[in-house]
C-alpha cells in the first residue's frame, strides 16, 4: 500500500465467539439522533439511529465499574 492509499477507519463488533457481527463504517449526526452506518454479517447494509431517549436508556444500563471501563477502553492494548 502506498502513501496515497489509506485504509478507511472502521469499527468491528464481534459476537460471543469472536466472529464479525457488524462493521461500523460511519457515525454521524442527523438532527438530534446518532446515525450508525455499516454492514451486518459482512453483507447486509444497515443504518441504525440512536435517539436521545434511547441514549438515556442506554446510560441507565451502565454501572460505575462499566463506565470506568468504557473510559479506559480506547487506551488498552487490542
Amino acid at each position: 500500500m502506498n502513501q496515497r492509499q489509506t485504509k478507511a477507519a472502521v469499527m468491528t463488533i464481534l459476537d460471543g465467539n469472536d466472529r464479525e457481527l457488524m462493521v461500523v463504517r460511519k457515525l454521524e449526526r442527523d438532527g438530534d439522533a446518532l446515525v450508525i452506518r455499516g454492514k451486518i454479517f459482512g453483507a447486509m447494509p444497515m443504518v441504525a439511529k440512536v435517539t436521545p431517549d434511547q441514549a438515556r436508556a442506554a446510560l441507565k444500563l451502565l454501572d460505575l465499574g462499566t463506565i470506568l471501563f468504557l473510559l479506559s477502553l480506547p487506551f488498552r492494548k487490542g
